[in-house]
């Protein structure tokens, strides 16, 4: 089959599609055992399919609760918080319009003041006695209620006014909930649909909750208008307050997104108007202004006390894991106030987290890495099948030709050779890993040169050094053999004492032949790089062109010996000598390549 079940769930696909390709692979199975299969992932897929849509569904009302929560902290005005309130109700039911009531307690009614959807001006200015219509009723006993068809639904009191409004806005189905606020109700929150429905307990409980989340808003909004109106004085205090909610946001907002220590340092000095460092426990800088000074001695006295600690330029903030110093945050810029110190603590406390966080995925990526290698490069047998699945949901892509590189990090260098060569592997869609006391890179395809050199050149950027040899692209079947010719291009760099440097087994030619543990298949190999592409010619077109560059080595380079010891004219060998470069490329006669090609003639007339 050209799609699996995986590709489905994975496209979103309608049903049709899952049955369709359960009977197209019935329709090809070889055996009942196969059919059977296939059912049963077919009823899996779907029960998956059906696991993931609830899943998304409550994403979903999860995503809309948490974004009205957001709007209702950051709402200072009543009126506003009403208007949200509603449009997000509208949201969540996905209603064809929703509305909110307030309880005039005096009067006796309940009263439309804010709607969402409305088609006439009647229905935004209707105002029902307590107990009457359902949104009365909700309003007077403080429960929900719901009904499939309103008009038909003889529960309720029934008023011509009240209809009319009603049957002008083609309402059917209704579901009202409370406003409910110390045991007091003040007033309903209701959903409407235009078409007879029911509303599930799921809802119901929605929305309820949501109305009990709205209700605790309007009081408090009702309290910040009150305490504005009787505290000016306290204006700054609240200034303080709002700039500390402010720093909690974005902060948070940036730990969600996973932002890094660089973004930190931006946020928090923009917040509090200052130039701001991020330095590691020794004291280096990793992101942040390079202009700020470190302030050991205040960083210390941070780490013992778990405050910030001011400096004549500023203030210091150690970023504490437990006992743990995992980085320091410095802060140079006008003095701050008790509030805006405690933001800069905040700010330090993300910082620990985001590098312990960049740490635990670090070390995560590397075991998971190391653990498929493993059973990558294993001679042992593994099935490659679930070896290739597991390097899908790794974002691995082993399934064609791979190229190996094996590093040798620099004294002191293994972590951040590792930590580089897995962050490669997440660019090339491979994979990365310690192996066998070096660090293994496996991605698809690709030159092995330029494979190994981006390698270097990467851990070079995270400040170390490390020799690599490189070996393929060869079939993912044989990346075993691959890692080996690799490691042993690696060998032979470090015992000729190349390091630092990058090779692929062409890059060494005689010398891994001298230094590897070599045998027949490695002298094979040896003559098939560097003869192939000649004695492939010769094969398919019978011509003697190894027999002339055999001749013309030996003759040390006269084309004049050269044609008196094939018997031909010297314009003959000069035409196959052309051709010979055509294949081999112009640089064959260089002295290293000669060589290499001295030794493989010569050991193909000994094979031969």
């Amino acid at each position: 089959m050209s799609r699996s079940f995986l590709d489905l769930l994975y496209d979103e696909a309608p049903r049709s599609q899952y049955d369709e390709l359960l009977a197209s692979g019935t329709a090809a199975a070889s055996s009942d055992a196969e059919r059977e299969r296939l059912r049963a992932d077919h009823d899996t897929a779907l029960r998956l399919r059906e696991l993931i849509s609830r899943q998304r569904s409550r994403e979903a009302e999860l995503s809309a609760l948490y974004e009205t929560a957001s709007d209702l902290t950051a709402i200072r005005d009543v009126d506003a918080i009403l208007a949200a309130i509603v449009r997000r109700a509208r949201q969540l039911l996905r209603a064809d319009m929703t509305y909110l009531s307030l309880n005039d307690e005096l009067d006796g009614a309940s009263y439309m003041k804010v709607t969402d959807g409305a088609l006439t001006p009647e229905f935004r200015r209707l105002r029902l006695p307590l107990g009457t219509g359902l949104l009365g009723l909700v309003a007077q006993t403080g429960a929900p209620y719901f009904t499939e068809d309103y008009q038909a639904d003889e529960r309720f009191v029934h008023r011509n006014y009240i209809d009319e409004a009603v049957e002008g806005e083609r309402i059917r189905a209704i579901l009202g909930v409370p406003l409910v606020l110390e045991g007091r109700v003040i007033g309903a929150l209701l959903a409407v649909h235009r078409t007879v429905r029911k509303f599930p307990p799921s809802e119901v409980s929605l929305l309820t909750s949501f109305a009990a989340h709205a209700s605790v808003a309007l009081e408090n909004a009702r309290l910040f208008a009150e305490l504005d109106a009787a505290n000016r004085n306290l204006t700054e205090h609240t200034r303080a307050v709002e700039a500390a909610a402010t720093a909690h946001d974005r902060l948070t907002d940036l730990l969600l997104h996973g932002g890094g220590t660089d973004e930190i340092a931006l946020v928090l000095g923009d917040l509090l108007h200052g130039r701001v460092a991020v330095l590691d426990p020794s004291g280096d800088r990793v992101a942040g202004d390079p202009r700020v000074a470190t302030w050991p001695e205040a960083v210390e006295e941070s780490v013992a006390s778990g405050h910030c600690v001011p400096t004549p330029g500023g203030y210091v903030a150690a970023a504490l894991a437990g006992s743990e110093h995992v980085s320091t945050v410095v802060l140079e810029g006008p003095p701050l106030p008790s509030a805006e110190q405690r933001t800069l603590e905040r700010g330090a406390l993300v910082t620990a987290l985001v590098v312990l966080l960049a740490r635990t995925v670090a070390e995560a990526e590397e075991r998971i890495g190391g653990e498929l290698l493993r059973d990558l490069l294993s001679p042992t047998p593994h099935d490659p099948v679930l070896v290739r699945e597991r390097a899908r949901r790794h974002g691995a892509q082993l399934d064609g030709p791979l190229t190996v590189a094996v590093a040798g990090p620099a004294d002191g260098g293994r972590q951040v050779t590792a930590r580089a060569a897995a962050r490669l592997a997440d660019s090339l869609h491979g994979v990365a890993g310690e192996h066998e006391g070096t660090v293994v890179l496996v991605v698809p395809d690709g030159d092995a040169r330029a494979v190994g050199d981006q390698l270097a050149a990467a851990v070079t950027r995270a400040g170390s050094s490390a020799t690599v040899g490189v070996a393929g692209p060869a079939p993912a079947a044989q990346v075993a053999a691959t890692y080996a010719e690799a490691r042993g291009c690696l060998e032979t760099l470090l015992t000729l004492g190349r390091v630092g440097e990058v090779t692929d087994p062409a890059g060494l030619g005689v010398a891994r032949l001298l230094l590897g543990a070599n045998g027949p298949a490695q002298l094979a190999e040896f003559v098939e790089r560097e003869l192939g592409a000649v004695s492939a010619y010769d094969d398919q077109r019978g011509t003697s062109l190894v027999a002339t560059l055999d001749a013309w080595f030996a003759s040390g380079g006269s084309l004049k010996d050269t044609a008196a010891a094939l018997h031909v004219h010297p314009n003959t060998v000069t035409q196959r000598l052309d051709r010979v470069t055509g294949l081999l490329g112009d640089n064959w006669r260089d002295p290293q390549r000669a060589l290499d090609l001295q030794l493989a003639l010569r050991v193909a007339r000994l094979q031969a």
